[in-house]
């Protein structure tokens, strides 16, 4: 546990939100809302994670090998258009869609418009997770406290005034899905409703009898004992009068019981649930609530501190300790837009600090044990149909959602996508038997809720990705690689690796060449121009494809080595298999190839940079073995271009840091700072919104997960063996700083200190005994031998002072 940064760590606002991009996202995992802020009328939007449209579905089409074989065929023979018009017949039925829960109403009257602009002040807190909004009417002051506690899952509101009695409010609770609201008592409102039982569009019919995800949301209001009143108003809405507080709890719950039982065959009660939940908690003083959602947040969030100094005394108060981290002064009049706006040209450190640290909160707020996986939004979605139906998509979002997991020390949140993976490998290994005749189990580029394993419905392009498990797979390692957990291996990684190995080996076939390929193939979402000059994606064996199953051949081969399960029949296949993967090919111009053919692209400055995924976030391509590769992906890197959507941007910045290129990789972290106004945003631009939201645009999620990856790969690269200190820092813009708490593989745990751009001191700790690692820091390597429970501290020429 690290300490506490003094550091504020707040996004802050000079007004209430304008735009849904402007609130301030709050979470528990589970239960989410934004909150606007608004003054004489209040927002709370609300999102609960099992909010989906749908039912299970079946994820198989029989008549699929008869369209395989005829794909395969126009692949075969080299018509590649015609491959790609043909591939429409292995698609399967489309996702479903991402739902909202409702809004809490809050109208304080007109006696609040007359409130002094000047002291208006909203913030969210992240070292306490908490949302703040105050204000004065005359000599009042107003505040309200927001917070979402994953140990009582519920959200919680406290409104209060400066003057005795003065706190006085409607409050109300409405959907947009179907629903009905009424006060029970004279302190809560209830509100159940129900999902489409099919998504939308096509719109639901009012005969359609599908019957959909259940839902409620409870709210109770507890007052101030010695002043004011709650009372009713047409049986949908609390009225409370005169008092000094008042301290609103929303509770949610829904029918959805898994991926594999109908909505219609739930035992669960929504209401019932939602009930037995706020039973807990009603009598729970404010204090009480407050104090254990930040025990359950704080133990989290206060792993990892980061600190980015122009000076060094903005960092080090000794100038010497890595155990000291002091922060600058953050002035709280400037709201966190102006500072993203200023940053082109002050680019100011903190603000870096500020956005690394949200991502962190972010993954915390919408990724708990035993909830949901991060959708395309997280859990904060405002639309009944929202833009790419807010559902995972598995060619990069998803993945991209959990990259910061475990380099951030928050190996926890990635539970619900190893959760997700078990289903979706269910559901994956009856599309590969019925679809494609072959074993394990497969998924493609998007999914949902009901873990569809399917091809989508919609463009060749995106949808036919059959790679979508593989990539997912990949983490399963990478939890191994950073936690050393063998159970974890041997139970849930490696049956999840022998199912995606088993249809990877099936996929394949082999080539006149000898080499081992796929067909169909495509590289995501990207077209080429085929050589008689037509639009085509469908061809075979892209290096994404290779890339992506070199992968997970390598991650099964190295868990049956620790497990001993080396001479497994199944591992045996694979490693014969290996070495006749098609290998990665270099372009006429210096580039990586994209696809197995030497294809024009459609669109040089693509948003995907899907050939690179053997630099990252694979580890096919480094600059130790692959040199020649290495250059290669500069030249891939420089023919796309700088602009893109903001998870390209934090993609791009991740692969410059592990080409050990500190500008460039800086270059991208400016160019995603960048504020957007909504209101004239451009499609494909990137930046971020006044709440620090990254932009695709609209807003999606995965860039703030990929910049707080991206950071730490700029400060810290690992292997199982190895520490690479500082690879890719930009010592000109952060000459000065210190990280805390980052975790690296091998099951260590990391901090560094620097000064003046060289290398001050290191801290390592490890809970697992006899671990050997080889520091390396501009040319030197040192191996030492970690043992368990001890910190080792090295100076900055990596000789141990302890």
């Amino acid at each position: 546990m690290v300490t506490e940064t003094v550091n504020p760590l707040k996004i802050t606002f000079r007004g209430p939100a304008k735009y849904f991009t402007d609130a301030i996202p709050i979470g528990n995992g589970r239960l989410g809302a934004m909150v606007w802020g608004g003054v004489a009328s209040e927002t709370l939007q609300l999102n609960e994670d099992t909010l989906w449209t749908g039912i299970p579905g079946n994820y198989t089409y029989p008549d699929a090998p008869k369209a395989l074989s005829e794909v395969r065929r126009l692949v075969d023979i080299g018509e590649y258009a015609e491959a790609t018009t043909s591939a429409v017949k292995l698609f399967g039925k489309p996702a479903d869609v991402y739902q909202l829960l409702g809004d809490i109403k809050l109208e304080f009257g007109d006696s609040h418009l007359k409130y002094a602009e000047e002291t208006y002040r909203r913030e969210l807190d992240l070292n306490s997770a908490t949302a703040l909004v105050t204000y004065s009417v005359g000599d009042v002051e107003f505040t309200r406290e927001h917070f979402s506690s994953n140990s009582d899952q519920v959200i919680v509101t406290k409104i209060s005034g400066s003057k005795s009695g003065s706190t006085s409010f409607t409050v109300s609770v409405d959907s947009k899905l179907d629903h009905r609201s009424y006060v029970n008592g004279n302190s809560q409102i209830i509100m159940e409703g129900s999902c489409p039982g099919k998504r939308i569009p096509p719109k639901v019919t009012a005969n359609d009898d599908t019957k959909g995800i259940q839902f409620s949301a409870i709210l109770d209001i507890k007052i101030s004992d010695s002043r004011g009143m709650v009372y009713a108003i047409e049986d949908k809405k609390l009225k409370v009068e005169g008092a000094d507080w008042a301290v609103i709890l929303l509770v949610a719950s829904s029918s959805f019981d898994g991926p594999f039982t109908k909505p219609s065959d739930s035992k669960k009660d929504p209401t019932f649930e939602s009930m037995s939940t706020l039973q807990l908690i009603r009598n729970l003083p404010y204090s009480d609530l407050y104090t254990r959602h930040l025990d359950t947040y704080q133990n989290l969030f206060h792993r990892v501190s980061l600190q980015l100094s122009r000076s060094p005394e903005g960092i080090m108060r000794d100038g010497s300790s890595i155990t000291d981290i002091c922060s600058k002064e953050n002035d709280d009049a400037v709201s966190t837009a102006e500072r993203v706006k200023s940053f082109q040209t002050d680019e100011d450190p903190s603000l870096v600090e500020l956005l690394f640290q949200f991502g962190r909160y972010l993954l915390i707020s919408c990724s708990r044990p035993g909830t949901q996986v991060a959708n395309l939004q997280g859990i904060w979605n405002k639309d009944l149909e929202p833009k790419w139906d807010s559902a995972p998509h598995i060619n990069i979002n998803l993945e991209m959602n959990y990259w910061p997991s475990l380099p951030c020390n928050l190996g926890e949140c990635q539970g619900p996508l190893f959760d997700f993976l078990t289903s979706l490998s269910i559901n994956g290994s009856k599309t590969a038997q019925v679809n494609y005749l072959a074993r394990g189990w497969v998924a493609h580029h998007k999914t949902d809720i009901w873990a569809k394993s399917s091809a989508d419905r919609g463009e060749v392009v995106w949808a036919l990705w059959p790679m979508g498990g593989a990539w997912l797979c990949t983490h399963l390692w990478e939890h191994y690689s950073y936690t050393m957990d063998k159970d974890f291996l041997q139970n849930k990684a490696y049956p999840l690796l022998e199912g995606c190995a088993s249809f990877l080996l099936d996929w394949l076939i082999e080539g006149q060449d000898g080499y081992f390929e796929t067909n169909p193939s495509t590289s995501p979402e990207h077209n080429f121009i085929t050589p008689d000059g037509k639009l085509a994606c469908v061809s075979y064996s892209s290096t994404m494809d290779m890339a992506i199953i070199r992968e997970v051949f390598s991650a099964i081969i190295s868990a049956a080595e620790v497990l001993g399960r080396s001479e497994d029949a199944l591992v045996e296949k694979v490693q014969k298999a290996q070495p006749r993967l098609r290998p990665t090919k270099i372009a006429q111009d210096g580039s990586i190839m994209e696809w197995a053919q030497e294809f024009e692209d459609a669109q040089v400055h693509h948003r995907h940079l899907s050939h690179l995924f053997g630099l990252f976030p694979g580890h096919t391509i480094t600059a130790e073995k692959t040199p020649g590769l290495c250059k290669a992906a500069e030249k891939t890197l420089h023919k796309r271009g700088e602009e893109g959507p903001g998870w390209s941007t934090t993609w791009k910045t991740a692969l410059w840091a592990r080409l050990l290129n500190s500008e460039h990789a800086y270059r991208m972290v400016k160019r995603l700072i960048n504020l957007v106004d909504p209101e004239h945003e451009k499609a494909f631009e990137g930046g971020l919104y006044s709440n620090l939201f990254a932009a695709h645009p609209p807003f999606q999620i995965d860039a703030n997960f990929g910049f707080a990856a991206a950071i730490v790969e700029m400060l810290v690269q690992s292997t199982l063996n190895d520490l690479y200190l500082l690879p890719a820092v930009p010592r000109d813009k952060w000459p000065n700083g210190c990280v805390k708490g980052l975790r690296a593989r091998g099951g260590v745990t990391v901090s560094i200190c620097w000064k003046e751009g060289d290398l001050h001191e290191v801290g390592i700790w490890s809970k697992d005994d006899g671990s050997f690692k080889t520091l390396h820091y501009r040319g030197t390597s040192v191996t030492v031998n970690i043992s368990s429970g001890r910190t080792y501290t090295f100076n900055g020429e990596l000789k141990c002072m302890n």
